[in-house]
């Protein structure tokens, strides 16, 4: 299974209205569901211990409220953001190491900064700290878990890093405007900060020879030796030329259009291509049999900084696409519907019902795509005015002291939101369904 995921970040400087808006795209299996979980602030006895899939850490005494996208498998997350409005995701990499020994996923080094950290930089500490301890990458393992090197952005209001990995090293890179990262090491010699033994761990393996020139973190540790072609190197030249080409001016839609891209990225410049495709794209499908890998799951986070309202994150299942991203609030209650869903295919399951249109539209009825879209950006355009209203009320609400007010507001707006993003599903899938039929009569 093919590794693509992509994630971009646009701080104040980049941005329209002067307020830090970040993305991600999570590619999975296509047949690997990920639902939205929400876990609460949590305080611990000293000499807790923290249990990861293969590795177990020292606990702390508080873990922030947070909420993450979780493959259903996993007890980490492929993005999520935190109380604090710290957010991450991640991109898979393939360096130069293969342990036998057990590591942490880079999933749950998502999920352990967030639980961790009120700040980005903070993140970035705590996530070193344990990479440099405990590694990550790819290991082999009986459980059957896909391991690989991780490249990350952590961002909040103010500020973001790109954080490169390679088992027990680390590279940091301090954003500046806007930047999109992808499944190849992006981090050369521009890093701002390094692992304490990743140089001399370099010159020790003999992947870095050249110690008269400053030191190249992705060409000392990626595997792939030229890193300008590839599906990574495609889709972060896409992504990167997007948001180039919109600095001062990159808005939550253009963050969504960037997500719902079908560009190959061989004319970075180039208009977005909505045209769905199986072939290199920053929105992910599956072939024509259903199977491969597929965009899982997307976030776009418009944090705020200046107290205006309350941080809007924008969540969508499955191919974003086709489908409509909802507004959440941590400040509420997560719907809890969001989080059914495991390997069994369930009508329960908002992930599953959503693979499903992916299957019945591309499959059976691809007339039915630009109807479908038109639905979804209908409720999408509602929902661009509600949410934001109801962010400013959240936050005068939550600013004189009446938080279980707020968080009534916004967990009733939520559950609302998802009540007709559900319905609107189901009946989209019942046209495909009389369609697919009326075609075999």
């Amino acid at each position: 299974m093919p590794k693509s995921c992509d994630t971009m970040v646009a701080l104040p400087s980049a941005t329209k209205e002067n307020q830090t808006i970040f993305a991600k795209n999570s590619d999975r299996p296509a047949i690997e569901c990920q639902p939205l979980v929400q876990r609460e602030r949590e305080t611990h006895p000293a000499g807790t211990s923290t249990k990861c899939q293969f590795v177990e850490l020292p606990g702390v005494t508080t873990t922030y409220r947070h909420i993450g996208s979780r493959p259903y498998w996993c007890w980490g997350y492929e993005h999520g953001f935190n109380e604090h409005q710290v957010v991450i995701g991640n991109e898979g990499l393939a360096s130069k190491y293969e342990f036998d020994s057990p590591k942490l996923i880079g999933m749950e080094l998502i999920r352990l900064g967030l639980e961790r950290a009120k700040t980005a930089a903070e993140a970035v500490t705590v996530m070193t700290e344990l990479i440099t301890k405990y590694g990550q990458g790819k290991f082999s393992n009986d459980q059957g878990v896909r391991t690989y090197d991780n490249g990350y952005i952590i961002a909040d209001p103010i500020e973001a890093y790109i954080l490169q990995t390679a088992g027990h090293e680390w590279a940091v890179k301090q954003v500046q405007g806007a930047v999109g990262i992808s499944n190849v090491y992006s981090v050369e010699e521009d890093w701002d900060r390094l692992s304490p033994n990743s140089v001399n761990e370099a010159i020790a393996q003999d992947w870095w020879t050249d110690t008269s020139t400053r030191f190249n973190f992705s060409e000392a540790y990626s595997r792939a030796a030229d890193r300008s072609v590839g599906s990574g190197a495609m889709r972060r030249g896409r992504s990167c030329a997007v948001l180039s080409k919109y600095t001062g001016d990159i808005e939550v839609q253009t963050m969504m259009a960037l997500l719902s891209d079908h560009s190959d990225g061989s004319a970075p410049d180039e208009p977005f291509q909505t045209k769905i495709s199986s072939g290199t794209s920053i929105c992910v499908h599956h072939d024509d049999k259903g199977e491969g890998g597929n965009t899982a799951a997307s976030l776009v986070a418009h944090l705020c900084d200046d107290g205006s309202r309350l941080p809007v994150y924008w969540c969508s299942f499955y191919s974003p696409c086709l489908a409509v991203f909802l507004p959440m609030f941590i400040e509420g209650e997560l719907p809890q519907v969001l989080a059914i869903g495991d390997e069994t295919p369930s009508d329960d399951s908002p992930w599953w019902l959503f693979r499903q249109l992916s299957l019945k539209l591309r499959l059976e009825e691809p007339e039915l795509i630009p109807t479908v879209q038109a639905k979804w950006k209908a409720l999408q355009t509602q929902l661009f005015t509600t949410a934001y209203e109801i962010a400013r009320e959240g936050k005068f609400l939550i600013e004189r002291g009446c938080e279980n007010t707020a968080n009534q507001l916004l967990t009733r707006y939520m559950a609302e939101n998802v009540e007709a993003m559900l319905g609107t599903v189901r009946e989209m899938l019942s046209d495909v369904e009389q369609a697919v039929e009326m075609a075999a009569d």
